[in-house]
């Protein structure tokens, strides 16, 4: 009989531990109600000009050390602050406008909490690499004040054992910005649009109420390709022309500038270390927290290299599967999933097509594994059963760890597995190469188990991880422990693909 032990063998854990660090800190806005920032205002401008000088070169001065253009950062916060109050035409000296700026920052140490839950992908920059080494990117979640969740980064090089050294980290830590005139494609939107307004009592939901003639008309008015100014303009005028109750109808174009706001682009500088950069809520769909991004460097048929990532966007209620595309890990776009099968956490992509479609796996249900197919990747409509609760160990639920690996033995599939007192361990799957909808291995004990020193933390008894890859006939997986920090096993794939074969 196949013991615990045998598993526990083949994992290799590294002396290697992402922690979290509370001093990589982020600028945000500074949110008060519009008349507080009006009497902050008239406060900043009642001080005499020497003063204001003299305070804006001190924080200048003292905030420049710990933020890149510190100075593009206040300026901005105060252009946000004339929107707000509609000042149109202010004349106050550059210095003033920093003070009263920098009165509307913060700071927002984005890992303060916790640092966990990783995935990991070849980086698109190998150059300078031995050949048995491979630089790789390193994501992961970071948690700061308030349970707000964010995508970090990491650069690291593997080398020929599997060994994992970090390149070096900045002190230096900044948001994206929001690219702006942003164009939405009026075809996917529609569809996107369309797809919300479908009943959902499948699903036990209530239907929301559409204005249909509304949204019908605002379509017709956009052109093929529009911007979120021009969807709010459109709207504006069309309801001016209505009369009588509202309700509905701005229910309608609520949920309408939702999902626009839903989609977007994002850019860093270029100048910035990859570890410098964090994906942190913009939208109010991710206001919460952007949680667990699975990534996968996906090969499309032409041989065009894109690396896709889904991730869960919790606004405070409800949640929202995201789609994130990027090739240089400069600049990214953001958009929904969509389809009856989307609605769920824990979506994984397969990294190339499979017979010619996108393969996804999911936990449709919250509890069991599907496998799902689709010919446009934002949009999935089928899924089938794949995997159940089977062993003790997994008998509360299961899900994936990220995407599946393809081997020539067949597609591997690292799993999560919740026991009894909700202990989560890391367990694997085989899948058939051909139809991956079959399962031909799996383990019947766990991979990883939360050792003594990974018991305790923010959510106790956990070892989960969002993505392995495979690096000189190793597996590397990196992975988190009780949702505190990351580190790094490996296991050799001749001797996890024969445990595998066993059954």
């Amino acid at each position: 009989m196949t013991t615990l032990d045998d598993f526990a063998v083949l994992a290799c854990r590294h002396p290697f531990q992402l922690n979290p660090d509370s001093r990589r800190v982020i600028t945000r806005m500074l949110g008060l109600s519009p008349q507080r920032m009006e009497h902050v205002v008239h406060r900043v401008r009642s001080f005499s000009e020497p003063d204001v000088e003299r305070m804006c070169t001190l924080l200048l001065d003292d905030y420049g050390r710990r933020h890149k253009r510190i100075r593009d950062v206040f300026l901005g916060h105060y252009r946000v602050v004339c929107r707000e109050l509609h000042i149109e035409d202010d004349h106050l000296s550059e210095a003033r406008q920093l003070l009263i700026g920098a009165c509307f920052t913060m700071e927002y140490a984005v890992e303060s909490a916790a640092l966990f839950n990783p995935s990991i992908v070849p980086h698109p920059n190998q150059s300078g690499v031995p050949d048995d080494h491979v630089r790789v990117v390193l994501s992961l979640r970071a948690v700061g004040e308030g349970h707000v969740s964010s995508i970090e980064f990491r650069s690291a090089v593997i080398d020929a054992e599997g060994a994992l050294k970090l390149e070096p980290v900045s002190t230096f830590v900044a948001s994206a910005k929001v690219r702006p005139d942003q164009f939405y494609d009026k075809h996917l939107y529609s569809l996107n649009l369309f797809r919300l307004m479908a009943p959902k009592e499948k699903w036990g939901q209530r239907p929301a109420a559409w204005d249909r003639h509304a949204v019908d008309t605002v379509l017709g008015q956009l052109g093929d390709r529009f911007t979120l100014d021009e969807l709010r303009y459109t709207m504006w005028t069309f309801a001016a022309e209505q009369e009588g109750s509202k309700e509905i109808l701005n229910d309608t174009f609520e949920r309408m500038l939702w999902l626009a706001r839903s989609n977007y682009e994002i850019q860093f500088e270029p100048d910035s270390l990859l570890a410098e950069r964090v994906i942190f809520p913009v939208s109010t769909t991710d206001a919460a927290g952007i949680e667990d991004a699975r990534f996968v460097c996906f090969t499309d048929d032409d041989g065009q290299v894109t690396y896709y990532a889904t991730y869960t966007a919790f606004d405070g209620r409800s949640i929202l599967t995201q789609f994130l595309e990027t090739r240089d890990f400069l600049n990214f776009n953001i958009r929904t999933l969509n389809g009856i099968y989307a609605e769920s956490k824990g979506m994984a992509l397969f990294p190339r097509r499979v017979n010619g479609q996108y393969a996804m796996i999911s936990r449709v249900d919250g509890e069991n594994l599907f496998i799902m197919y689709s010919d446009n990747i934002a949009f999935w409509d089928r899924a089938e059963s794949l995997q159940m609760p089977l062993f003790p160990w997994e008998v509360v639920q299961i899900g994936n760890c990220g995407s599946p690996i393809e081997t020539e033995a067949g597609w591997l599939m690292l799993t999560h597995g919740v026991g009894p007192m909700r202990r989560y361990c890391i367990g694997a799957v085989l899948l058939d190469l051909d139809n991956p909808s079959r399962i031909i291995g799996r383990l019947s004990e766990p991979l990883l188990v939360p050792e003594k020193d990974e018991r305790e933390g923010y959510v106790p008894n956990v070892v989960y991880s969002c993505g392995a890859m495979i690096h000189n006939d190793r597996v590397v997986i990196p992975y988190a422990f009780s949702d505190s920090a990351s580190r790094v096993a490996t296991v050799p794939l001749d001797k996890l693909l024969d445990a595998l074969n066993r059954r």
